[in-house]
């Protein structure tokens, strides 16, 4: 799929945000590395989805790529599509897009998480809630 095809449509999860006046940067645009908190965030409603918690059943962020395609502006109401786009045996892949109100895409991530129990500090296998919404892409 092309970068410029993809829609909100393409994505199961929804996240509707909008930008803060602190995360401006000297070019009077939002700073790149801000783009990185945006994605947490969104990430943080599917972390409530499949009940994860900071002690036992968990996950690690073992890999973020950012992709930029257009500046965001404050003030500005947007988007972050997310999908599980990648399942293995204990990690797996959330693909994030942001789109400005127009639909156009403004930035993509892809996150490979770990699935991990911190009360035994071991990996796990990916978790069934996970691996359900693979299964329900679009």
């Amino acid at each position: 799929m092309s970068v410029k095809s993809i829609t909100p449509n393409d994505y199961l999860f929804h996240h509707k945000t909008k930008t803060r006046w602190k995360d401006l940067d000297a070019f009077q645009h939002i700073n790149n590395a801000v783009f990185l908190s945006y994605f947490e965030d969104a990430r943080i409603s599917l972390f409530d989805r499949w009940n994860l918690k900071p002690s036992g059943k968990s996950l690690i962020v073992a890999s973020v790529k950012v992709n930029y395609y257009k500046q965001l502006l404050h003030p500005t109401d947007f988007l972050i599509g997310q999908k599980v786009s990648r399942v293995g045996n204990s990690s797996f892949d959330i693909q994030s897009s942001m789109f400005n109100q127009k639909d156009e895409l403004i930035s993509d991530a892809l996150i490979t998480c770990v699935c991990f129990d911190f009360n035994k500090q071991c990996t796990q296998p990916v978790y069934d809630l996970i691996k359900n919404d693979y299964q329900k892409q679009p």
